[in-house]
């Protein structure tokens, strides 16, 4: 019914949060360097991490919404979401929201998690390799 507004939302937070922390970090490089568009040292960085979380939340929120269009639960007139007309209806709705939408944005939040520490450690062992090889050519 509703269940795609919980990932949206956390979306929305997100999108922000990475916004914010992006213009924090375009300006802290600005002051140290003096070319405005340079970017951070090698590596991914938690902000470039951040967007695949939005782009997992918005596409996941974009095909469910469009899910539950199709199906006829949301539409083109108020109050937009078929459910929200009869108070009965709504909290189920709601119920529906607080279940399985949350479990849907921890879900994807769980794998984006899983996949941020995995791209970690890679960066890391690659770091390391790179080093390695410098050392033994200088020697």
């Amino acid at each position: 019914m509703a269940c795609f507004l919980v990932p949206a939302g956390e979306a929305i937070v997100t999108t922000i949060v990475t916004k914010v922390m992006e213009s924090k970090g375009k300006a802290a490089l600005a002051e140290n360097t003096e070319d405005e568009n340079a970017e951070a040292p090698h590596g991914l960085g938690f902000v470039r991490k951040l967007k695949w979380l939005n782009n997992m939340l918005w596409g996941g929120s974009a095909l469910l919404m469009f899910e539950h269009v199709w199906h006829g639960e949301v539409v083109p007139w108020f109050p937009f979401l078929t459910n929200a007309a009869d108070p009965a209806d709504a909290a189920e709705m709601l119920s529906e929201m607080s279940t399985v939408g949350v479990g849907m944005a921890l879900a994807v939040t769980g794998v984006w998690a899983v996949m941020a520490v995995v791209s970690s450690v890679i960066e890391k062992r690659k770091t390391r390799s790179d080093e390695s090889t410098e050392s033994e050519g200088a020697a």
